[in-house]
């Protein structure tokens, strides 16, 4: 409605307009090719605007006609571009899809139709590894790794195809050079880390893990745990041949996690071997109030080098309760009873825990008893039955392997802290062998990778 009311009052505004031009008085004379006119004045401006008006529409219609070749190129230009674009989306939803030979397809014709643009080489590439065609997946990396704009990716992609034929050296080359080229690289700077190690490399593993800037609680957290599992790896390396180093990573690493049980135990054995048994032993009694670990408590029996059952089991009562709060503290408090021949008080302790609850643990422990005070090898043999269907007990524990000391690395994937101690999952597993594709060495890559220059780094910097 107000559309039309304004429509209506502009169309009134020019007929006004126009009739007022053509009542205005005078006459204009106007000479050509020997006529002589004399239009009134108001007449003779409209026709001048008529006039005007059809030379522009003219030349609107010449221009049209002369351009309009380009006007037509152009639109295939963009017709094209859009048809790139759009098969560049496709070929990103099929290699997400699963089906990577539809991708590489459509990435080849969005390469046709958009030549300068690199995500639909690095698009090809990935099809191809995807695929398994190794070799026109290199060619492609080739080309991309030079390019300021795609090496990153293309570094990628080769760490990718490099770990797939099994060839970590190649790999390593890959994750150091996008680590160079992108300091913030997340799975460079992993791949690196876990290469540090799994070679045991810790001082240049630690400086990897000060040099971070966690942006949150939870990431400050995680790096000083890091921290903490490197410097006791260190601590555990060394204790032997330097004991003094040793026990300043131990330290340290019981800074950064004042309740760590490795790094406790490592500096609790220096100081018993340094003849400082009641600096060990006040360490000990602390991580055994916060922890209960079974280790802590053994060690601290042994605290005194030289000391008789007796003794040892005098100093165990010293930080367990009776009765024990709990099954760790009950096992060690009979063993030490155990080795003092102490048989009463081994039961005592023991009892409460071997009934349903009972562990392999508790049951081997009463098999002794039943062995040792009377005797009795049925009753020993029953509580050893018994304790093949009964619950494991809490061990150090990583990807499925059992070990009876912690360790810093995983022997199955080389991960780190990847130890923890807690009941044992028992389960069945059956793993295939995944063919890899034969194809060239990847070495040279490696070597045209380690090549690129250090003014990539600095211009991504």
């Amino acid at each position: 409605m107000i559309r039309l009311a304004v429509w209506i009052i502009g169309s009134l505004v020019l007929a006004a307009l126009a009739a007022w031009l053509m009542a205005l008085p005078g006459t204009l004379t106007l000479e050509l090719a020997g006529q002589r006119m004399q239009p009134r004045l108001g007449t003779a401006v409209v026709l001048l605007l008529l006039a005007a008006a059809l030379v522009i529409l003219v030349w609107a219609v010449v221009r049209r006609l002369i351009g309009a070749p380009r006007a037509m190129a152009r639109r295939r230009k963009l017709r094209r571009r859009e048809q790139g674009v759009e098969a560049l989306s496709d070929a990103v939803i099929a290699l997400q899809a699963g089906d990577p030979a539809r991708a590489r397809l459509l990435a080849r014709e969005a390469q046709a139709r958009l030549p300068e643009n690199s995500a639909a080489k690095l698009l090809e590439a990935r099809a191809d590894l995807a695929i398994g065609d190794m070799p026109a997946a290199r060619e492609h990396y080739r080309a991309l790794i030079a390019s300021d704009k795609t090496a990153l990716a293309a570094l990628t992609g080769l760490y990718d195809q490099a770990r797939a034929q099994q060839h970590p050296d190649a790999a390593l080359t890959f994750a150091r050079k996008a680590l160079s080229l992108s300091p913030e690289s997340t799975w460079a700077t992993e791949a690196v880390f876990d290469d540090l190690v799994g070679r045991g490399q810790w001082a240049e593993a630690v400086a990897m893990v000060n040099a971070e800037t966690p942006p949150n609680r939870e990431s400050r957290a995680r790096k000083r745990r890091r921290q903490a599992v490197i410097e006791t790896a260190r601590a555990r390396e060394a204790e032997t041949r330097n004991p003094l180093g040793a026990l300043e990573h131990a330290l340290t690493a019981l800074k950064l996690l004042p309740d760590f049980v490795p790094a406790a135990l490592i500096a609790a054995r220096i100081h018993i071997n340094q003849g400082e048994s009641r600096k060990a032993m006040s360490l000990l009694r602390r991580i055994w109030r916060a922890t209960g670990h079974p280790d802590i408590a053994a060690l601290y029996a042994y605290s005194h080098p030289g000391a008789s059952a007796v003794e040892r089991l005098k100093r165990m009562r010293e930080i367990i309760d009776t009765p024990p709060e709990h099954r760790a503290a009950a096992m060690a408090l009979a063993r030490a009873a155990i080795d003092a021949y102490d048989w009463p008080l081994a039961r005592d302790v023991l009892m409460p825990y071997a009934g349903p609850d009972l562990s392999e643990g508790v049951a081997s422990l009463m098999a002794e008893i039943e062995a040792g005070e009377n005797g009795d090898q049925g009753k020993a043999r029953e509580w050893l039955a018994r304790g093949l269907r009964a619950a494991r007990d809490p061990a150090w524990t990583a990807d499925g392997l059992v070990s009876d000391e912690w360790e810093p690395v995983s022997p199955v994937t080389g991960k780190l802290d990847a130890f923890e101690w807690k009941i044992p999952v028992t389960g069945h597993a059956r793993s295939a062998a995944i063919p890899v594709p034969s194809s060239e060495p990847v070495a040279e890559i490696a070597q045209q990778a380690q090549a690129l220059p250090l003014a990539q780094a600095e211009n991504r910097q």
